[in-house]
């Protein structure tokens, strides 16, 4: 979907992650990193450290830069 950093479909997937961590992700097509992503923060938000894997995911949905 995206084609490099800053692009529109890393905007859209950040906004994805936003809403629910890994997401984006999976919207990129990382799969493996968008069920990490998700457990993680869904682990996390028991003990109130979710946010911190919750900011990671939307970081990282919106850094991603393909390898082509």
């Amino acid at each position: 979907m995206s084609a490099g950093q800053g692009t529109t479909g890393n905007v859209i997937a950040a906004v994805c992650s936003f809403f629910i961590p890994g997401l984006g992700q999976l919207v990129q097509g990382r799969v493996l990193k968008a069920a990490v992503m998700f457990v993680l923060a869904a682990a996390l938000w028991i003990i109130w450290m979710g946010w911190i894997i919750h900011l990671w995911s939307i970081v990282d949905a919106a850094m991603f830069k393909p390898n082509n």
